[in-house]
């Protein structure tokens, strides 16, 4: 499988160098040069199989000839045998069409485990197959850091420095993050939000004396195989709802795209998906894109839904990509104004593409509330305020009375327990699991919100390549 950049100019790469890569080098993303298919025969075939046997049978086609199945498969066991729940994301009714995908489930209790606890295991493989290391910077809004950290803790020829905008995530994630003691990961709490800490990561990328020196991966979903790993899910609730013979809608609370683009991705390989409903709070960026073609930044909202207070979403790019021609020139031109002007206007293609799989909602603090108590009092079910906004716009989609509706659940409730308490008056409590987190002793950088401060501190204190 080879793998070329959205803005056309990046060299090609087989799936273990845009593994370790993360962000191709003209600033593009990395995608497919082809999207695999299933036939329905091959997806019925899938029903019943063990999770870590799905997921193996699902990204195979993405690997080529980087993995055998074989090795991915004991990868696959060893990434989701620390999952608390056999089926690892469990389906749970909420009434006769509406369910809730617990995607939870993991070591961090956040979606992100599910891609992120493999991805440690595939860093591990390939640089074990050369000499050096690797430093990985990465972005979080609250759960890719925390999910990230556990994944690659202790590991060898791995450092991970991993920036949260300071007070902008919940106490649960903050120190998810800042507990980790290993000697190979560092925190950075930066003045500004997550979409400063994102860009700086974007721009260190494409710093030449920091590349020059250190091999920097990523975590964030700009790596192309967190966002493949998340792409299995889709099939796993879709065969337990009557997939392929029976079409499925899925509701995806959304910040940066890469959990719904992964909808996008499993619809391309063949898996019958109705609708990808895009939910975002009112930081709603995507919503503008998606109903009127203006995909213009404003300034964050701090919200109770942080994973979601963002204003630039990295992997909308491989959306208008692949849905406009996938003409990287084009695209590269398009988003270097946007990247100029912080706003741009969608081309008729692009609409008209997006809006043949994708509908959007927005959903307020008001919203989200009202959705949280739905689920407590119709289902007996507390939900996080992210689950809750992506419920709020399952109930918006305008589908037949037999197509099942599912809504990603992200998060565990416990990671915003104050927000769950205010709307519901229930108080989720953190699953013995976690442990003593709030004994453990937190250890974080402060710095400004200066790119110079960042990219002194990582040099000062990242192992040079090797």
């Amino acid at each position: 499988m080879d793998y070329i950049s959205t803005r056309g100019s990046a060299p090609t790469l087989d799936f273990a160098g845009v593994t370790l890569a993360g962000l191709a080098s003209d600033g593009g993303l990395y995608l497919p040069a082809n999207w695999p298919h299933f036939s329905q025969d091959e997806i019925a075939a899938m029903r019943g199989m063990p999770y870590a046997q799905l997921a193996a049978t699902v990204m195979h086609p993405f690997v080529g000839d980087s993995l055998s199945l074989e090795r991915l498969r004991e990868l696959c066991d060893e990434a989701y045998g620390r999952f608390a729940h056999a089926a690892v994301t469990p389906l749970v009714q909420l009434d006769e069409r509406h369910w809730l995908l617990e995607l939870f489930h993991g070591p961090t209790l956040a979606f992100k485990d599910v891609a992120l606890q493999l991805l440690g295991l595939l860093f591990e493989e390939f640089l074990a197959r050369e000499r050096g290391t690797l430093t990985i910077v990465g972005a979080t809004s609250g759960d890719t850091g925390s999910a990230a950290i556990d994944a690659v803790a202790g590991r060898d020829k791995v450092e991970i420095f991993m920036l949260h905008p300071k007070g902008r995530v919940s106490d649960v994630q903050r120190r998810q993050m800042t507990t980790v003691r290993a000697p190979n990961v560092h925190n950075i709490a930066i003045d500004g939000s997550f979409d400063d800490a994102q860009a700086m990561v974007k721009r260190l990328f494409a710093d030449e004396a920091m590349t020059a020196k250190h091999r920097l991966g990523a975590v964030n979903s700009i790596n192309w195989a967190r966002l493949m790993a998340q792409v299995v899910y889709y099939f796993a609730a879709a065969l337990q709802l009557g997939a392929p013979e029976r079409s499925v809608a899925f509701s995806v609370p959304t910040g940066n795209f890469g959990d719904v683009f992964a909808g996008h991705v499993a619809a391309r390989m063949g898996l019958p998906i109705a609708r990808l409903a895009v939910a975002t709070n009112v930081n709603d960026i995507l919503h503008r894109a998606l109903t009127s073609g203006d995909y213009s930044q404003s300034e964050v909202t701090a919200t109770a839904a942080p994973s979601m207070d963002i204003q630039v979403s990295s992997n909308f790019e491989r959306l208008l990509f692949d849905i406009g021609g996938r003409d990287g020139s084009a695209l590269a031109g398009q988003m270097r104004g946007f990247e100029t002007s912080r706003a741009m206007l969608l081309s008729n293609a692009q609409r008209e593409g997006a809006a043949s799989l994708f509908t959007s909602a927005r959903a307020d603090q008001s919203a989200m509330a009202q959705a949280m108590r739905w689920a407590w009092d119709r289902a007996g079910e507390v939900v996080d305020p992210h689950t809750a906004i992506g419920l709020h716009a399952a109930h918006s989609l305008d589908l037949p009375a037999d197509v099942p509706i599912v809504t990603l659940a992200t998060a565990h409730p416990a990671k915003f327990r104050d927000a769950v308490e205010r709307a519901t008056g229930t108080r989720p409590t953190l699953p013995l699991r976690v442990g003593d987190l709030f004994a453990r002793e937190e250890a974080y950088t402060e710095l400004s919100g200066g790119y110079d401060a960042v990219r002194d501190f990582i040099l000062t204190h990242a192992s040079p390549r090797g």
